[in-house]
């Protein structure tokens, strides 16, 4: 099996000590991907070449940095085969969702691309007569970016596409569990033309993730950090750059809230309860992990849930027979597994779904979720939604800020300013009415609140968070000093 190596200084090369570590397929345990096992050594030469790069990417013009990233967006879409054999592969997803990741993530280098030339400053009046006051915002210097499996190209070209639009270089730290997609968008990038060491990649083996991660931070030449994963990694992360005084930009686990209001249009909610729970058997951050329904319409709307997700089928993405394929691996599926039991015991009701078959996790549903069970808290990352019977608007409200998460939410009524009041008071960085929780642009300011995280991917926030804002004046005449 060939080897994927590392991308260093635009050369692909063995890890320095010839180490590799294999990913597996999650359904049938074939090796899917061999890959270099980088040293500490390898990514501090990673994070060199990319220092070097820096001084002639961060003074390329806006019309430069717009044709790559351009280019890239077409030749992404071009390779929408390979991107789905791989993710089939090495995380046994559906050719569904490798294409909507392909055209996302197109529209995401599309949209960098068009950022080039919205990187403004301002010039503010000052109080020093004759000085020119301006506000200039400038390139950060290398940036270290960590994007998950589970959404990978999306995800992936997020963590890329605006640090380079900006004039930064870039470290990518390839994901363990999907080291091939991860390097295809690398690989799709230089073939735009990004010169030499202005995007690297590093592949580490499981093991040496924590290590790889803590070398790579300390770097001086590294000025940002990006990572897109769980709340308890993001933990680790976020400590290291503190440590070391560097921005991170953090999006992290979600536990969605989906309220229902006594007047919402029941088949468009169960429409997006069931895309926003079990897309991508639910592993997404935006994920629908409760619905908050209100109890005088309770009934009619688990049935046509149930209904719903009834017709629903996981199965080997390979086969194409199925609309959801496998969970990540068998520790999350017996996770999985042992939330609906906790709550089945503790007296919710299994109203669909509930069978698991290896890595395989049919579509389910559990009614009469109370604070009791595990499952109302902990986020299940897979195809599980709970149904949370509330009295009131209040209450409803209440039980959808009872959480340690506040990444995405959405709130369905028909009277839209009663459901945009409620929508208000909801603590998540996202939050849509009558839409599904699992939504994204790649213009709109994407992140969360509380121990979802903190930062802004997307648009003009992502601007603000991978560059310098710098305060310069240009004095006109002379200035009275008072000494």
């Amino acid at each position: 099996m060939d080897v994927i190596g590392l991308m260093i200084g635009s050369e692909e090369m063995d890890a320095s000590n010839g180490a590799t570590f294999d990913r597996r397929n999650p359904i049938s345990g074939i090796v899917a991907t061999r890959a270099a096992a980088a040293t500490i050594d390898d990514a501090i030469a990673a994070t060199d070449a990319a220092a070097a790069a820096f001084p002639s990417w961060s003074r390329s013009t806006p019309r430069e940095r717009r044709l790559i990233l351009s280019k890239a967006a077409d030749i992404l879409s071009a390779k929408e085969a390979e991107f789905a054999e791989a993710m089939a592969a090495e995380i046994g997803a559906t050719p569904g969702w490798a294409h909507f990741n392909v055209m996302l993530a197109s529209d995401m280098l599309r949209e960098a691309a068009a950022l080039t030339t919205q990187i403004t400053g301002e010039i503010i009046p000052s109080n020093r007569s004759g000085s020119l006051a301006m506000a200039v915002r400038q390139p950060a210097g290398v940036v270290l970016s960590i994007a998950p499996w589970n959404a990978p190209v999306i995800l992936g070209v997020r963590s890329l596409a605006t640090p380079l639009a900006c004039g930064n270089t870039v470290v990518m730290k390839t994901s363990e569990l999907c080291p091939r997609t991860h390097r295809l968008i690398v690989d799709t990038l230089n073939e735009a033309g990004l010169p030499k060491g202005v995007l690297n990649a590093v592949s580490n083996a499981p093991d040496d993730a924590a290590e790889i991660v803590e070398a790579l931070i300390a770097q001086p030449a590294v000025r940002r950090v990006n990572f897109t994963g769980s709340t308890r990694i993001g933990r680790i992360i976020a400590a290291a750059a503190g440590r070391h005084l560097k921005p991170a930009l953090m999006e992290l686990g979600g536990k969605a809230p989906l309220v229902v209001l006594d007047d919402a249009d029941i088949d468009a909610a169960v429409a997006a309860a069931a895309f926003g729970a079990y897309m991508n058997q639910g592993q997404i951050c935006m994920s629908t992990e409760r619905i908050v329904v209100d109890e005088k319409i309770a009934d009619q709307f688990v049935a046509a849930l149930a209904a719903k997700a009834k017709s629903l089928k996981a199965g080997d993405p390979t086969a194409g027979e199925t609309p959801l394929g496998s969970v990540i691996d068998a520790t999350a599926a017996n996770r999985i597994g042992q939330l609906i039991k906790d709550a089945v015991s503790k007296g919710a009701t299994l109203v669909a779904g509930g069978g698991i078959d290896g890595t395989i996790v049919q579509p389910t549903v559990l009614d009469r979720v109370t604070s009791s069970m595990r499952i109302f808290s902990e986020e299940s990352f897979g195809p599980v939604v709970s149904v949370v019977r509330v009295g009131s608007e209040d209450e409803a409200v209440r039980v959808a800020n009872d959480t340690e998460y506040g990444l995405s939410s959405a709130v369905f009524g028909r009277d839209v300013n009663r459901a945009l009041a409620v929508a208000r008071r909801i603590e998540s960085g996202i939050c849509h009415i009558n839409g599904p929780t699992v939504h994204d642009e790649a213009q709109m300011p994407f992140g969360g609140v509380k121990e979802s995280g903190y930062g802004r991917f997307g648009g003009k926030a992502g601007i603000a968070e991978f560059t310098d804002l710098r305060w310069i004046t240009i004095q006109d005449g002379p200035i009275n000093y008072p000494i």
